[in-house]
């Protein structure tokens, strides 16, 4: 199974890519020991549409290229649940168990998601209640990301 960071807009060079970056490779590092197969991060244009219907549409579209038939489709909105990250750990770790191709954690865009894709999703959740800057909320679900590999792991680095 591969986890895909799927993301509306690139990010310029600079700090928060080169933070990101290092998550996910972290994370990659260390995927096949805990029986995945990578770790990816796609980025998507952000819509062009005039209206925010339109720019979601878009997204979706876009986004949905990077979505594999039988992955498990997580989205980040900040009107989702709250979980801890032993929680998410484990979601990946049963997906992997029962087979899922890739488990898609996606960011959307300003305007956030479109609403058939929020009706897709397998599961929607926040990093609180707070609005967060899209290059914020990328750093996040990059180190939760590495986080959840290592505590597929049992690795030391996620101590609670």
């Amino acid at each position: 199974m591969r986890l895909i960071l799927a993301c509306v807009g690139r990010l310029k060079a600079g700090p928060e890519r080169d933070i990101a970056s290092r998550y996910m490779a972290r994370a990659a590092a260390g995927a096949r020991s805990v029986g995945l197969t990578g770790v990816d991060l796609r980025e998507v244009e952000e819509g062009r549409g005039r209206r925010p219907e339109e720019r979601r549409a878009e997204e979706a579209k876009l986004l949905r290229a990077f979505i594999p038939a039988s992955a498990r489709l997580i989205l980040l909105d900040e009107r989702g649940a709250g979980l801890t990250s032993e929680q998410f750990s484990a979601d990946i770790g049963r997906a992997r168990d029962v087979g899922a191709s890739a488990y898609v954690v996606a960011i959307g865009g300003a305007d956030g998601f479109d609403p058939a894709m929020r009706e897709q999703a397998n599961q929607i959740i926040a990093f609180g209640a707070m609005t967060w800057p899209h290059q914020l909320a990328r750093i996040m679900a990059a180190e939760q990301i590495y986080r959840a590999t290592t505590i597929l792991a049992g690795h030391p680095y996620h101590r609670a």
